[in-house]
């Protein structure tokens, strides 16, 4: 996939309508862990022997669909009428003093994608891409029931994203063996194509590893790719639903098409499920990934770098360096050596080994199996966080929340991602902005941040609301919008 292709990989078309900037944590119910409920990750498949005849799908169909939801979202975009006043600029939106200025109007936007139930009590898989900018979040079911659903943690690195429902005994599915899938397997893509609800495509395995597909810019995301390449018909709306086999086990996440002018031109990729199983119960149980790091910086063996290295094998991955605290030195993994295998499994490109080692959290052993000058050698290596150390940290879905009455909003602290995001070294997270409040008036949006008031570094929502009571007068605001312009205003 040469970088041509990279060019033409639609993401965001494939949930219709628009998306923003900024992403949303809430609170997970159950912190410690999974609730009693049957879910895919304590249930097999019920029917392992169903015949896998060519053109057979009647059976994964009926077995997919009522556990593929439809998803709409609103989001917030905010227009500017301009003024002649000279404060505006300054302040943001209004002459302090009386003078007229420039008001901000909430326009709502509508956007819509897929998601996939994967536990009876109303957990579901989704893209990040669908929901990272929602305000609100409609989940709609096969039988037309709709519910509200918020976002339990998002995971821009895999596009994923779980969100949850209030519901019991939901139909959910299955996680299948995405490493057991062959090219050339027949496939059943499930989604909401152009609002179109419950739509069934059917395909072939196209390729499986495949990197390079999508260009992410932001500074916070390490893209993690090795997608499943089909060539099933994947439309804008398929974002976050189901690719499964003949036995209806969910073997893929539909996440991106090849495209020229945004629809389907006969290929599309899904985030395998391997990396949905790790990652969506990572956010369930954690509220962040927990992402284990060799360490290493690598690059794929070809006959080129074999020749120019004077490697004894063509295939394989060349460890080309390694990061400060690295777990496969201080493992005993050299400069030159090429990983073939981990946990017995071979690593004949960068993308299965990154698929690999995903799947792990910090803390765990690894076997790694590398060719040293034609010698091959087992380490043990003990993987670590992006930190350096082998902790798991869980993330901010039980962060400290407070609300402002008089402001008419609830703050939220800020994680370190949102932190380098913006630029700022303190402040809180605008979590909701409640009707008729002062903040809705000045049309500041779910996703802001506000650094200081009244001059005062704000680090905690309970810092936030102890400024706004104690006030005497003016309030002084300042902060980052959603779109990374400053402001400054005053009430």
């Amino acid at each position: 996939m040469n970088n041509q292709l990279k060019s033409y990989a639609i993401i965001a078309l494939m949930s219709s309508g628009v998306t923003l900037g900024a992403y949303s944590l809430f609170n997970l119910g159950n912190s410690s862990g999974f609730s009693d409920a049957p879910s895919a990750f304590t249930t097999s498949v019920s029917n392992p022997n169903v015949p896998g005849n060519p053109g057979e799908f009647t059976y994964a169909a009926e077995k997919t669909t009522p556990a593929v939801v439809h998803i709409k979202t609103k989001m917030e975009v905010r227009q500017r009428q301009q003024s002649s006043s000279p404060f505006d600029d300054f302040f943001g939106f209004g002459d302090p003093f009386g003078g007229g200025g420039r008001r901000q109007q909430q326009q709502p936007q509508e956007a819509s994608g897929s998601g996939v139930i994967i536990s009876a009590d109303g957990y579901i898989v989704t893209n990040n891409h669908v929901v990272a900018e929602a305000s609100e979040v409609t989940v709609i079911l096969n039988d037309k029931r709709e519910y509200k659903a918020k976002v339990i943690s998002t995971d821009p690195s895999s596009d994923l994203a779980v969100i949850q429902i209030k519901e019991t005994n939901l139909p959910f599915l299955t996680f299948g063996d995405s490493d057991a899938l062959r090219v050339g397997e027949w496939v059943l893509a499930v989604g909401n194509p152009f609002n179109l609800e419950s739509t069934v495509t059917a395909g072939i395995v196209s390729a499986k590893g495949r990197q390079n597909i999508i260009d992410r810019d932001s500074p916070d995301v390490n893209p993690l790719e090795s997608f499943i390449q089909t060539d099933a018909a994947v439309n804008p709306g398929n974002s976050g639903g189901a690719l499964v086999n003949l036995k209806g086990e969910l073997i893929g996440i539909n996440t991106a098409i090849y495209s020229r002018t945004g629809q389907f031109a006969g290929y599309s990729f899904a985030v395998p499920v391997s990396i949905v199983k790790k990652v969506s119960g990572d956010l369930i149980k954690y509220g962040n990934v927990q992402r284990g790091f060799l360490g290493v910086q690598i690059s794929e063996v070809n006959a080129k770098l074999a020749d120019e290295k004077d490697l004894k094998t063509n295939t394989g991955v060349y460890v080309g360096g390694f990061s400060e605290n690295s777990a496969a030195k201080d493992a005993g993994i050299k400069i030159n050596d090429v990983i073939v295998k981990i946990d017995g499994s071979e690593t004949k490109s960068s993308a299965k080994l990154m698929e690999i080692v995903s799947r792990k959290r910090p803390g765990e052993a690894i076997q790694v199996t590398v060719n040293r000058d034609g010698a091959t050698k087992e380490f043990k290596v003990t993987l670590k966080n992006k930190d350096g150390n082998t902790e798991i940290v869980k993330g901010d879905n039980s962060s400290e929340s407070a609300k402002s009455e008089f402001l008419g909003a609830k703050f939220a602290s800020l994680t370190p991602a949102e932190m380098k995001k913006f630029g700022v070294s303190s402040g809180v997270k605008i979590a909701e902005v409640l009707p008729d409040g002062r903040l809705e008036m000045y049309g500041l949006a779910k996703g802001s941040v506000i650094t200081k008031i009244n001059d005062k570094a704000i680090n905690s929502p309970k810092e936030a609301v102890e400024a706004l009571e104690s006030r005497k007068g003016r309030i002084k605001l300042e902060g980052v919008d959603v779109d990374g312009s400053r402001f400054i205003y005053v009430l």
